[in-house]
């Protein structure tokens, strides 16, 4: 037993009583809305009142961006703590210290106590929090005992009704690339789902924004913008140039020129402090033609945090993005054969995984490993991918969403003459390597879901061929 400052608490379960908790209570699935999350905050004497945060929504790029922009806070001497979702290889990955995960102790008391919480609630007729309610609860507990300078926190669906809007004011707002989302909960069009994203930008609030493609993503965002009295910074990576991969101590990187100095252009409202810079190399640790976008996002919430007052130089950004990581998205599992893993999950992450290939992988022969979900738009993502390969291999993510293996075959077969089944990740991991040599690149993507079982599993692979 030991006292906190939300009273009394009574006992702490014991990891496998956690995870059982944690299952149970996911069965209710996903529920939008704020009220439940502010009568459990309010039992826990809304900790999150007293944290700084950078909050970041979009479709993809978010953990990528969240990642460079906790770098460079980092490398700034500012103690930043780093919540994103869903976890891709380990649960503790979510909730981050200065780059280091949760402990299984930390985790376990801080669920403990959010689940005593959720109980008092409960007594009192009210209803039980969703999973992800509770996972953020404990998370705004941790970062508060840790003594967090800063909170960069990543959205789990949307925006507006996620649980994470329960804070009340952002540092910086950040929107990454947003595209067709989780349809069902977040509406049927990109107008619609650009506004919910939007719902993140508080009153007199700073906003950066990848700059958008489509007119309708614009305006959404601007007239948001516009009536909450936001300034909104766009971030553009048609500025960044000189793109290139190099290998540096066997390791591959991406460098890319940026006007350091340069803060963009700012919206509303007009401003007459441009300023002019001088474009600046950096190294991006962070593979893939999309991490540029991401970079460049990262690099404008700098200059606004540098603006409103933390201490943030150019050596901290050029230093945060070197040392930035993000397991999932264009990570190379091995050199010899080249296999890269991506969690390119619809069509506008495909587009720009497309694009990296094009660039720069496309003296290889490629073979694919594909899982998705059922829920994802995985025809307009098989249509663009496969003509790049010269064989697939199907297989079913291990979710209840996921789409069986001999249906995503079979459509696959539609677009590719060389597509087979495989039974498990194991088998697909097994038959690639196979057929593959230095002149291969073995490509898994698709839904985050299977790529920790793909990641172990190759490195299984690899350590019984040394």
């Amino acid at each position: 037993m030991w006292a906190s400052h939300t009273g009394l608490f009574r006992g702490k379960m014991t990891e496998h009583e956690v995870w059982d908790y944690l299952g149970e209570i996911a069965k209710s699935g996903s529920i939008l809305g704020l009220q439940s999350m502010r009568n459990l905050m309010n039992e826990l004497a809304n900790v999150q009142d007293n944290l700084q945060f950078i909050h970041v929504a979009g479709t993809n790029g978010k953990g990528s961006v969240c990642a460079m922009v906790s770098s460079i806070l980092q490398q700034a001497g500012i103690r930043v703590g780093r919540y994103t979702s869903p976890a891709v290889f380990d649960r503790m990955e979510q909730y981050q210290v200065n780059g280091e995960p949760i402990s299984i102790d930390e985790f376990v008391t801080v669920i403990s106590e959010v689940r005593a919480a959720c109980e008092r609630m409960i007594a009192r007729g009210m209803a039980q929090p969703t999973v992800f309610e509770v996972e953020t609860a404990a998370a705004f507990l941790y970062f508060y005992r840790r003594n967090c300078e800063v909170v960069v926190l990543e959205t789990g669906m949307g925006g507006e009704t996620d649980a994470t809007n329960i804070i009340a004011a952002s540092r910086v707002c950040v929107l990454t690339s947003i595209s067709m989302d989780h349809m069902k909960f977040l509406g049927s069009d990109l107008t619609q789902i650009a506004r919910i994203k939007a719902g993140i930008i508080k009153e007199g609030s700073q906003v950066v924004a990848i700059k958008p493609r489509q007119e309708e993503i614009q305006g959404v965002l601007e007239d948001v913008c516009r009536d909450k009295h936001a300034v909104l910074v766009y971030s553009d990576c048609g500025k960044a140039d000189q793109v290139r991969y190099f290998a540096e101590s066997n390791n591959m990187q991406q460098v890319f020129r940026y006007p350091l100095g340069d803060f963009g252009e700012t919206l509303f409202p007009k401003t007459e402090d441009y300023l002019p810079g001088n474009a600046d190399e950096m190294v991006l640790s962070l593979l893939g033609d999309y991490q540029i976008e991401n970079a460049v996002c990262a690099i404008e919430t700098a200059k606004v945090l540098q603006k409103i007052g933390f201490h943030i130089s150019k050596d901290n950004v050029r230093q945060g993005l070197l040392r930035a990581s993000w397991e999932g998205r264009f990570s190379i599992l091995c050199k010899h054969p080249l296999f890269v893993m991506d969690g390119a999950h619809n069509a506008n992450a495909a587009q720009k995984l497309y694009e990296t290939i094009k660039r720069g992988f496309t003296n290889y022969k490629i073979i694919y490993i594909i899982g998705v979900l059922a829920d994802k738009e995985h025809e307009e993502m098989l249509k663009m991918m496969l003509p790049l390969a010269c064989q697939v291999y199907t297989v079913t993510p291990d979710h209840p969403r996921a789409m069986n293996g001999q249906a995503l075959a079979s459509e696959a077969g539609k677009y590719h003459g060389q597509v087979m089944d495989c039974r498990t990740v194991e088998e697909a991991v097994n038959r690639a390597l196979s057929g593959a040599d230095d002149s291969t690149m073995i490509l898994a993507f698709g839904s985050l879901s299977y790529l920790r079982e793909l990641r172990e599993t190759v490195k299984e692979k690899i350590k019984d061929d040394r």
